[in-house]
Protein backbone atom coordinates (compact mmCIF):
# COMPACT_ATOMS: atom_id res chain seq x y z
CA UNK A 1 0.00 0.00 0.00
CA UNK A 2 2.87 2.37 0.77
CA UNK A 3 4.22 1.90 -2.77
CA UNK A 4 0.88 3.05 -4.21
CA UNK A 5 0.94 6.13 -2.00
CA UNK A 6 4.51 6.92 -3.07
CA UNK A 7 3.59 6.44 -6.73
CA UNK A 8 0.55 8.69 -6.32
CA UNK A 9 2.75 11.38 -4.75
CA UNK A 10 5.22 11.17 -7.64
CA UNK A 11 2.38 11.50 -10.17
CA UNK A 12 0.95 14.49 -8.30
CA UNK A 13 4.33 16.22 -8.28
CA UNK A 14 4.77 15.70 -12.02
CA UNK A 15 1.27 17.01 -12.76
CA UNK A 16 1.87 20.08 -10.58
CA UNK A 17 5.15 20.82 -12.38
CA UNK A 18 3.52 20.46 -15.80
CA UNK A 19 0.69 22.81 -14.80
CA UNK A 20 3.12 25.38 -13.36
CA UNK A 21 5.36 25.22 -16.44
CA UNK A 22 2.37 25.55 -18.78
CA UNK A 23 0.97 28.59 -16.97
CA UNK A 24 4.40 30.23 -16.97
CA UNK A 25 4.81 29.59 -20.71
CA UNK A 26 1.36 31.07 -21.41
CA UNK A 27 2.24 34.12 -19.29
CA UNK A 28 5.49 34.69 -21.21
CA UNK A 29 3.67 34.35 -24.54
CA UNK A 30 0.98 36.80 -23.44
CA UNK A 31 -1.77 34.20 -23.61
CA UNK A 32 -4.60 34.01 -21.13
CA UNK A 33 -5.38 30.95 -19.03
CA UNK A 34 -8.58 29.69 -17.42
CA UNK A 35 -8.12 28.57 -13.82
CA UNK A 36 -10.34 27.66 -10.87
CA UNK A 37 -10.73 30.22 -8.08
CA UNK A 38 -13.29 29.95 -5.29
CA UNK A 39 -14.86 26.93 -7.03
CA UNK A 40 -15.43 28.93 -10.23
CA UNK A 41 -13.54 29.24 -13.53
CA UNK A 42 -11.92 32.60 -14.24
CA UNK A 43 -9.65 33.83 -17.02
CA UNK A 44 -6.33 35.42 -16.12
CA UNK A 45 -4.10 37.39 -18.43
CA UNK A 46 -4.23 40.68 -20.28
CA UNK A 47 -5.84 39.20 -23.40
CA UNK A 48 -8.55 37.25 -21.56
CA UNK A 49 -12.00 37.76 -23.11
CA UNK A 50 -14.21 39.97 -20.94
CA UNK A 51 -16.97 37.37 -20.66
CA UNK A 52 -14.47 34.89 -19.17
CA UNK A 53 -13.19 37.45 -16.70
CA UNK A 54 -16.69 37.86 -15.29
CA UNK A 55 -17.61 34.16 -15.07
CA UNK A 56 -16.18 34.00 -11.58
CA UNK A 57 -18.36 36.95 -10.51
CA UNK A 58 -21.68 35.42 -11.58
CA UNK A 59 -23.71 33.57 -8.92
Amino acid sequence: MKETTQKAQEILEVLQKVATDTLERKRRLGEYAVVWQDSKPIAIGEDAPDHFKTIGDNP
